[in-house]
């Protein structure tokens, strides 16, 4: 014989305890108003077995009750209140940490594909340290959090970080985490996701691990609305073999970067030269100095070891005479050689000369790189060094015969 039962909100259990059983007293066989009730068949009287569950330690019957419960919240989902959504959210929470790992996965199977799913117990499946019961959460459910999707970008495990990564839509900085604690798999999953946004760090994060990565590489060039500043140094860096992939996808559009690759990179430096406050002081700073005949090679090691990146520019293009374009590009693209051969030219010591190229190498520096580049610094002949900074200066005055008075420095400098 079935029976009728309806759920109700009682008032007299908005005190009462998240673990006192008489919180689980919200259905009763009482007739209300039909705006205010959800009536649902079942076999036994549930409350009753709730009650008797939850005094019990018998984990199949909680299961069996937990499947109940569930399946009264779907009959009922969409016209229950706010308090009435509460208190299903409280039984479930509880039911669900007194069963095995099978039936969480199954009711969290359940619940991904519920979109008014209780809040509290989806956030606990979701950060479930199995697999099986916070992948279809995690990747399904719309009730997953933000603050939840990171902490468990955060903290969970790489299968746990894919299961984010195939989600409908993905926030910057969860794509961020995504890809910084990522590994391959997850990466390229979430590179693959249309609806997943990527703030500058991702994209740069996304070029970074595409030079190691072809696939990678070429599911970055496929996105739509990579900027253009990365999809130039994507395929400025990118190896010949992944060059050829990414012609064969889209030969248009790979003829006008490669085309472009190398002019447009040297104007974006400027373009991001001009507009920077930063480089605008820094620059004031440094030309004042000059003016003053107080930039000395000292100064030029000091500002160095400060890790002052626009004021050692800056001033290396000064003494050296050297535009300041390429000496920001040899600082930006780790052209370490550059470097020795302004400081040997201009007969710098090797002491300032580590200190530009530890600033330079941040934190790829080693004992094994700086041992590789004093012995470059101690081979290389000062008349070579000049020819080649020489050679430089003629090149770049054939591409560009009058550089804007910013980008030239075409005054000689006697090194203090």
């Amino acid at each position: 014989m079935r029976t009728s039962i309806f759920l109700r909100w009682n008032g007299s259990h908005k005190q009462t305890r998240p673990h006192d059983s008489s919180s689980l007293r919200f259905f009763k066989g009482i007739d209300l108003p039909i705006s205010e009730r959800v009536v649902v068949n079942a076999h036994h009287n549930l409350i009753g077995e709730l009650e008797e569950v939850i005094a019990g330690n018998d984990i199949g019957q909680r299961a069996r009750i937990l499947r109940r419960v569930t399946d009264l919240f779907v009959l009922s989902s969409g016209r229950l209140s706010s308090a009435q959504m509460a208190l299903f959210d409280d039984v479930m929470s509880r039911l669900v940490d007194e069963i095995d790992i099978a039936a969480r996965a199954t009711f969290g199977g359940v619940l991904a594909a519920i979109s008014e799913a209780p809040h509290g117990v989806v956030q606990r499946l979701a950060l479930d340290d199995a697999i099986s019961v916070a992948g279809p959460i995690l990747s399904r459910s719309e009730r997953v959090g933000d603050m939840t999707l990171l902490d468990g970008a955060r903290t969970k495990s790489q299968a746990h970080l894919l299961a984010i990564s195939r989600r409908k839509v993905l926030a910057e900085p969860v794509t961020d985490i995504l890809l910084a604690r990522g590994n391959k798999d997850v990466v390229l999953s979430t590179a693959k996701n249309s609806g997943a946004a990527f703030s500058q760090y991702g994209y740069s994060t996304l070029v970074q691990r595409s030079a190691t990565d072809d696939e990678l590489a070429a599911c970055t060039w496929s996105r739509p609305d990579i900027p253009r500043q990365h999809l130039l140094q994507l395929f400025a860096e990118a190896s010949e073999t992944v060059k050829l992939e990414l012609t064969k996808k889209d030969p248009r559009k790979a003829a006008l970067i490669a085309e472009t690759v190398a002019l447009a990179s040297g104007r974006v430096q400027t373009q991001a030269r001009e507009t920077s406050t930063q480089y605008a002081l820094a620059h004031a700073r440094v030309l004042s100095l000059y003016d003053a005949g107080e930039l000395s090679e000292a100064r030029l090691t000091e500002f160095a070891h400060g890790e002052m990146f626009d004021e050692t520019v800056v001033a290396l293009s000064l003494v050296c005479d050297f535009p300041v374009s390429l000496v920001e590009h040899a600082f930006v693209h780790e052209r370490s050689e550059q470097i020795i051969v302004l400081a040997r030219a201009n007969e710098m010591s090797w002491d300032t000369t580590k200190a530009i190229l530890k600033l330079q190498a941040r934190t790829r520096d080693s004992k094994q790189q700086s041992e590789r580049s004093f012995e470059t610094f101690m081979r290389l002949k000062v008349d070579t060094a000049k020819k080649a900074v020489g050679f430089y200066r003629l090149r770049e005055r054939a591409k560009t015969p009058r550089l804007p008075a910013a980008e030239r420095a075409g005054r000689s400098l006697i090194i203090q």
